[in-house]
């Protein structure tokens, strides 16, 4: 897609007034945020309308979270405001993205699987360019098995996630966490179901 195709799809999706994949916080998330430093400055990477976001800046860290979508993060200001806290929200398409140097603490990317293995590549590049040295990236997403679930996630198989696809992207860090697994997910009406999942944590290396 292109960047106006791009933003008009998400602004689409995002259109009602109901939050597409709820209010509450991924469950990997709000099972992880411990182990970020108090205080951190956190990167939510197309945090969509906010949830994740909103949790971190609820957890005391200071957030920044970008989205492609203006209609998601009018939604995400929205919730931020309800729930007391401040969010920096930019918009941005990161197909085209000037990802800032050493400028977080922590990377968070749930569900980002609208990209294709170059843009992946491409994201997968920028996060460790983002992170301090020591900096944390928290990712979930969806394996390939999802495809005959059909609870969420795209349904082109190349943009999910393999072990050891995995594995390989984030060979030159240090991972602490790579867990594939199976599991019934409450996320809105985006996410709801039985599904194939795989979360990594990993660590940029010093």
């Amino acid at each position: 897609m292109t960047k106006p195709d791009q933003a008009a799809f998400w602004d689409e999706r995002y259109a009602a007034d109901e939050y597409l994949f709820g209010t509450a916080p991924n469950a990997f998330l709000a099972r992880e945020v411990h182990r970020l430093t108090p205080g951190s400055k956190v990167l939510a990477v197309a945090d969509g309308e906010g949830r994740n976001s909103v949790f971190l800046a609820q957890h005391g860290h200071r957030v920044v979270a970008t989205d492609v979508s203006e209609r998601a993060l009018d939604k995400a200001r929205a919730l931020a405001e309800r729930r007391g806290v401040e969010v920096e929200y930019r918009q941005a398409n990161l197909a085209e993205w000037a990802w800032p140097a050493e400028a977080f603490d922590a990377v968070v990317g749930i569900f980002i699987q609208f990209a294709g293995p170059e843009l992946r590549e491409d994201i997968f590049d920028g996060m460790h360019r983002s992170l301090k040295p020591g900096g944390l990236l928290l990712l979930e997403g969806y394996r390939e098995e999802q495809l005959a679930y059909g609870t969420g996630g795209p349904p082109n198989i190349e943009n999910l996630y393999t072990e050891d696809g995995l594995r390989r992207a984030f060979s030159t860090w240090e991972i602490e966490l790579l867990d594939a697994y199976d599991a019934e997910i409450e996320e809105g009406t985006g996410h709801s179901g039985k599904s194939a999942l795989i979360d990594l944590i990993a660590r940029k290396r010093g």
